[in-house]
């Protein structure tokens, strides 16, 4: 169950304890008081803040490098660049890409430019870098070349496709993972005013650090991770729930009762039985997998009764296309595509009607992992044999100088020979021998393939 962030505001005013959150001094969100102020304080992300990972290195040294953080929502970029700027005490500068234009970039280019004339180091912090265009993202390259800012971005977005090369090049990324059921737990219990996991009556909330006003507010047992399940992976939205469940609840201990006042009751049957949500979608994966149409239809009828959004259903499904089919039937991809679009277009019921059809395909398809092994090995191979040279003969020659050199001399055009094909031309570095990823299967379209490629090596072996 996903909560509209732009309902929150609106919640939060509409419930009787709204005098909870008023004060003289301007209203801050809950995810925004408890935003951790050291290393100590936050929960997750174990893979780049264990003892000796560059990230904690670079946060205990304060020897600053820029870098981007990717991930999805809440898993506390902003959090983690803010604390690299205090630990450092170097000066911090925020820019959203979604609301700053060309004058804010300039603005705080010359504010970093005097502060640099004065010893100090700026961490220049762009939230949604990805919203920038290429331009405005070249205007910072200069300044983070001359050591002017220290440049840090957040995006939940692939860097390698959403940002420029010439920025990525100079800045180094730090992947960032969803939170899991206990490390969002922590957080909830942490924002309570606990340190221990919580249980029944476990953790306060109403204290002097976090509110001016308000009584003491205890958790029910279960309540935590009743939130932490239904905030999939995303501390802040976590926070947000716990929130308004707060301004829900009428006595000093916020019960079950409260909370679904909130999530509703869809949620309670998402999670009927103590079924989780990435249990749920792996049930319909692994019924794909399985060419069980009917425990797929049957699993994907339980995520959407408990509130899941279809979209997130039909990114899935795009996946398991290629994951599990590939080249055994290339129409799946195609058609888990569509049924994506049509959700994106339509809406519920008619795209869900559609994402119906994609898995009941797909269930029936003929299966084959050649391409996602293929594709794994590949790139185990480019990580253990670094940057080899392009071999002289498939290299480019749009120039005279380039074709001086012998760029592209040896090479055989395949349409030009039998078959369109040219046996025993090697296409990999000449340091590496040449490798076998795919191996297709012998079903579905993929048998075909299969003894196509068989025919195409054996040229290979004659000519060699």
């Amino acid at each position: 169950m996903i909560i509209d962030r732009q309902l929150l505001p609106m919640l939060l005013m509409s419930s009787d304890r709204r005098h909870w959150f008023e004060s003289d001094a301007p209203y801050v969100p809950l995810a925004a008081r408890v935003r951790p102020k050291s290393l100590g304080d936050i929960y997750g992300q174990e893979h780049l803040l264990r003892e000796g990972k560059p990230l904690r290195v670079m946060i205990e040294s304060g020897r600053l490098h820029s870098l981007i953080f990717w991930g999805p929502p809440g898993t506390g970029k902003t959090t983690l660049a803010r604390l690299v700027a205090e630990v450092s005490d170097a000066h911090w500068i925020s820019l959203s890409a979604v609301l700053s234009g060309v004058k804010d970039i300039r603005s705080a280019m010359d504010e970093a430019q005097q502060l640099k004339s004065q010893g100090r180091v700026t961490v220049l912090f762009v939230d949604e870098v990805h919203r920038f265009n290429k331009s405005q993202q070249d205007a910072f390259l200069p300044f983070v070349e001359d050591g002017t800012v220290i440049f840090m971005g957040a995006t939940t977005e692939n860097p390698a496709f959403e940002l420029n090369n010439a920025l990525l090049s100079r800045a180094r990324i730090y992947k960032l993972e969803s939170l899991d059921a206990q490390a969002l737990e922590q957080i909830l219990s942490r924002a309570m005013g606990g340190t221990e996991l919580p249980g029944a009556n476990a953790g306060q909330l109403g204290s002097k650090q976090d509110h001016a006003q308000g009584p003491p507010v205890s958790a029910e047992e279960g309540v935590l991770a009743t939130i932490a399940h239904a905030a999939d992976g995303d501390a802040r939205l976590a926070l947000n729930i716990l929130e308004i469940a707060l301004s829900h609840t009428s006595g000093a201990l916020l019960t079950k009762e409260d909370l679904m006042q909130v999530l509703g009751s869809q949620y309670r049957r998402f999670d009927q039985g103590g079924d989780l949500f990435f249990d749920q979608i792996s049930a319909l994966h692994k019924s794909v997998r399985g060419s069980d149409p009917d425990a797929a239809l049957y699993w994907f009828a339980r995520m959407l009764d408990g509130g899941c959004d279809p979209l997130y259903v039909a990114r899935r499904v795009v996946r398991m296309a290629s994951e599990d089919i590939g080249n055994a039937d290339p129409r799946a991809l195609t058609i888990a595509l569509n049924a994506w679009d049509v959700q994106s277009r339509l809406g519920q019921p008619e795209g869900e009607l559609a994402i119906a059809q994609a898995i009941t395909y797909l269930s029936v398809a003929a299966k084959s992992n050649a391409v996602y092994l293929a594709w794994k090995n590949a790139r185990l191979t480019v990580a253990n044999s670094g940057s080899l040279e392009v071999p002289i003969h498939l290299r480019n020659a749009p120039t005279g100088l380039a074709e001086s050199l012998g760029h592209g001399a040896e090479y055989r055009y395949a349409h030009d020979e039998p078959h369109g094909f040219s046996p025993g031309q090697r296409y990999f570095p000449d340091e590496l021998a040449a490798q076998r990823y795919y191996e297709p299967t012998d079903r579905g379209l993929e048998q075909k393939i299969g003894e196509k490629l068989a025919y195409l090596r054996n040229l290979n072996d004659q000519a060699s």
